[in-house]
């Protein structure tokens, strides 16, 4: 996925949080690009990360997981799971990015802890194992506050941070404009989150709660777009299913 990003292609993806393997591997079948674990607000525990994973694997497509924090040995057990890259929430200045980045990296680049026997490095059995999880390995960060804004263009330059990823609610939210997308001010930050990616060589990326803005976000240059969640599409599947049978 950091290749194909890196090439300029535009992904989609969904977030899971059931913890369900089935609903990864479904969603994927689908034709998502990739999913991603939602540690933080989803339902899931981190002991079912790996079906997940495995479930999306199952089905051909990119497996990512969104940490609950910066902690170190969060994403650190994440990445020994097998995932393909990891997503933080909150990430508020340069500093901060440069810290949790180093989590992501083996040395000299960062400080991921070497133990070459687990999922992530095929058991033991990739030689190449460090070279391909440096080459492998997507840092996603999320925007999510005034002040990540100002800090957005450190952010982007920090090594190993490949993703620059708008949370639009909490933005808006601690804007004071609460969904409010179509707000001069949050457009304004959109527009420097996309400038700062782009100025940096790497992605910008973007949550939407439905398609309807998918074409508005391509048109910004977001290009790893994230829509809704297992639960959202199960929810709207089953009110419209529903809906269509009381009109019969």
């Amino acid at each position: 996925m950091k290749e194909r990003l890196a090439a300029g292609e535009t992904l989609f993806g969904s977030f899971l949080s059931f913890g369900s393997p089935l609903a990864a591997e479904a969603l994927g079948l689908a034709g998502f690009d990739w999913l991603l674990v939602d540690l933080e607000h989803g339902g899931g525990h981190e002991s079912q990360v790996l079906g997940q994973v495995l479930g999306a694997r199952a089905a051909g497509v990119h497996a990512l997981a969104r940490v609950e924090s910066a902690e170190r040995s969060r994403t650190t057990r994440l990445l020994d799971l097998g995932v393909e890259g990891v997503m933080c929430p909150q990430v508020s200045s340069g500093a901060a990015a440069e810290a949790w980045a180093a989590a992501l990296h083996y040395g000299p680049a960062g400080s991921r802890g070497v133990a070459l026997y687990n999922r992530g490095a095929r058991y033991g059995t990739d030689p190449d194992a460090i070279e391909n999880a440096r080459r492998t390995t997507l840092g996603v960060a999320q925007i999510e506050s005034p002040e990540a804004v100002e800090e957005v263009e450190r952010i982007a330059s920090v090594d190993g941070i490949d993703v620059v990823f708008i949370g639009p609610s909490d933005l808006t939210f601690s804007m004071g404009r609460f969904r409010e997308f179509d707000d001069v001010e949050y457009r304004e930050a959109v527009e420097r989150v996309v400038t700062a990616a782009r100025d940096a060589g790497k992605a910008a990326g973007i949550f939407l709660g439905s398609p309807e803005r998918v074409p508005e976000a391509i048109a910004d240059g977001f290009r790893m777009i994230g829509i809704g969640s297992d639960a959202t599409m199960m929810m709207a599947g089953a009110r419209a299913a529903l809906a269509a049978a009381r009109d019969d």
